[in-house]
């Protein structure tokens, strides 16, 4: 199916103004929201959702949406308010607002099914309301990993597909009413590897920025497995792409070996550059404009000793611009990067904050992080090792310190992955969030 016939994506302002139309910066969110979705929360959050990998024969086994009191003026903080079971175990894994911020889609990396939670009638308790099935059906992939919003859709990327189940990849397209539009290949050609992992946007730049990781082969393995494998060990994704938003067409293929895994676009009005980590190699890539005008990926630091292989997995940029926060799974470790100069970033702080941590999600202000414990549920550690927690640290600008820990092993929920935040009814404007300023768009068919 051709992407153009499908989706356009015209920035009219974009075009028809120049600088003018480009949109207010936004805070820093939990894991870098879309800048599409209106009502970003940039004063107390009051829930936290978590997207929980189901564990056989602890609790119900099955994957579930998990909500959590944050709000530290309430009698509950800190406590599991509610919980929604889906009634499977699909590996749960990566979620995303829509672009009002009405409905939470979440999907599983193993069944492929996706989920979409209505969190705006009764944001305290999200109530599971559509399952979609059809996507590895409609769109050929498997894995949906990121949920993107654009105006009145929903972009996923997906990890593998549903022919070898394989790195080889692409992203699909549905309407917020859960029905599939269209579908884009990762290209293979002119130095493509057709591997995908996240996505991120930058609608001032035309610009979207797509990386890689591994097939469904691969991340359903056991770790220990995996690594002994040296076949398998080559099946990882070595670029990222950028693309035209508007054509949704790849316009060059970035090398970025090592697994590049979440990018982040710098929030700061006027940047123009992105950042990611390599998840093999332990680097930090910058992606911006070179002295031509043309995009340019360059390694610009090392997280912790990549000969321990320590594992970068999520980051978190700070509203300015000027800091990041790394989890490094394997070694437990949370890295602050003072990225001032992005060409130079130099780590400033680290914390080890479990012996095992994966996500990270930084509060609007920047005084709050949140660390969930789960990767994936073969690649989690055995043993002792194996915690399962959501923790709350507050950041003072010099040190980290722990204000709770949920666990969730201890309370049958299973695996803790990954963290979005929530806002009570009324406190979605000036005093607990701020619709973002956006850019004119017109999708076609709207």
């Amino acid at each position: 199916m051709g992407s153009s016939k499908f989706l356009r994506l015209s920035l009219l302002a974009a075009v028809a103004l120049g600088v003018a139309a480009v949109p207010v910066a936004a805070r820093a969110d939990e894991t870098c929201n879309s800048p599409y979705m209106s009502g970003l929360i940039k004063g107390q959050e009051d829930y936290l959702y978590v997207w929980t990998l189901g564990v056989k024969g602890v609790g119900d086994g099955f994957d579930k949406m998990v909500t959590m009191d944050v709000n530290p003026a309430s009698k509950k903080f800190g406590q599991v308010i509610a919980q929604v079971s889906v009634g499977k175990r699909g590996e749960a894994h990566h979620m995303g607002f829509t672009d009002d911020r009405r409905f939470l889609w979440a999907g599983g990396l193993d069944d492929s099914k996706i989920y979409v939670f209505d969190v705006h009638t009764d944001p305290a308790r999200p109530k599971l309301v559509k399952t979609i099935d059809d996507f590895a059906k409609r769109s050929g992939y498997v894995g949906p990993h990121t949920f993107y919003a654009l105006p009145g859709r929903m972009l996923i990327g997906a990890l593998s597909n549903d022919k070898d189940r394989g790195g080889v990849t692409g992203m699909a397209v549905y309407n917020s009413k859960g029905d599939f539009i269209a579908r884009h290949a990762m290209p293979t050609t002119n130095g493509g590897d057709g591997y995908g992992y996240d996505i991120a946007i930058s609608p001032s730049k035309n610009a979207m920025l797509s990386s890689s990781f591994t097939g469904a082969v691969n991340y359903m393995t056991d770790l220990g497995k995996l690594i002994k494998d040296p076949a398998a060990m080559k099946q990882f994704g070595n670029t990222m792409v950028m693309w035209n938003l508007k054509s949704m067409q790849p316009e060059k293929v970035l090398n970025v070996p090592g697994a590049p895994l979440e990018i982040r676009w710098s929030l700061k009005e006027g940047d123009e550059w992105a950042i990611t980590a390599t998840a093999l190699t332990s680097k930090i890539w910058l992606v911006k404009k070179d002295a031509a005008g043309a995009w340019q990926a360059k390694e610009v630091a090392t997280i912790g000793d990549p000969a321990k292989v320590p594992l970068p997995v999520d980051l978190s940029i700070t509203a300015d611009g000027k800091g990041l926060w790394v989890n490094t799974f394997m070694d437990g470790t949370t890295h602050y990067f003072d990225i001032s100069n992005p060409e130079a970033p130099k780590e400033t702080y680290s914390k080890r904050t479990g012996s095992q941590v994966n996500m990270v999600s930084q509060s609007w202000d920047g005084k709050r992080l949140y660390i969930s414990s789960s990767l994936l549920a073969n690649w989690d550690k055995k043993g002792s090792d194996d915690e399962q927690f959501v923790k709350l640290f507050a950041w003072d600008g010099k040190e980290l310190k722990e204000t709770f820990k949920v666990d969730f092993a201890k309370l049958k929920l299973g695996r803790a992955h990954h963290m979005k935040f929530g806002a009570a009814p009324g406190r979605t404007s000036a005093d607990a969030g701020q619709g973002a300023s956006q850019p004119v768009v017109r999708v076609a068919g709207r």
